[in-house]
């Protein structure tokens, strides 16, 4: 059995969880030559609605692109825990954005809760660029994708003009976690 990893990115329209799920899709499958599906789903409001994406990375052929057992999964909203939490797999990862969500459900998962959306703001000043801070986090916390591939993804992904202040926010993401050890 080959090496296959699922991500869940959830929270509300808006927040770019779409965004960083294509990042990490290609940074996969183009830069570092794994196979990556990415898949999304979002309430009829889109912006405000619920929202998640999913990215599953494998080193081998991925025959089913949903993710069925999450390895690591991101909750920028208390209402996203809540809904998704229980389908970490034993083991796994959930990262909360601690600026949003306050309760955190018990299970068997390694748990990991940073203020995302206000560091952010605080050290970036802009809470726009959140979800490329939880990218870094992710990155720093799995490994399961390069950091150069990531970074490249970004530059490739985000929009013009925006590049320089989304790499600051996924090295700062990246910084939060090795800061904490």
């Amino acid at each position: 059995m080959g090496f296959r990893h699922e991500v869940r990115l959830s929270g509300t329209g808006g927040q770019g969880l779409l965004l960083i799920g294509k990042v990490l899709a290609e940074a996969a499958a183009v830069y570092d030559g794994k196979n990556a599906t990415q898949s999304q789903s979002y309430g009829p409001e889109a912006r405000g609605g619920a929202s998640k994406s999913e990215v599953i990375i494998s080193d081998e052929e991925i025959d089913y692109p949903k993710a069925t057992e999450i390895d690591f999964l991101l909750c920028l909203t208390q209402e996203s825990c809540d809904k998704y939490a229980s389908d970490v797999k034993p083991e796994g990862t959930l990262l909360v954005d601690s600026t949003y969500v306050s309760s955190v459900p018990e299970g068997n998962y390694r748990v990991f809760q940073f203020p995302i959306t206000q560091k952010a703001k605080d050290e970036l000043g802009s809470a726009t660029v959140a979800n490329v801070v939880a990218l870094g986090m992710i990155s720093a916390l799995t490994s399961v994708v390069s950091s150069e591939s990531i970074e490249s993804a970004i530059l490739a992904r985000v929009p013009k003009g925006t590049e320089d202040l989304n790499l600051k926010a996924y090295r700062l993401g990246r910084t939060l976690v090795e800061e904490a050890g």
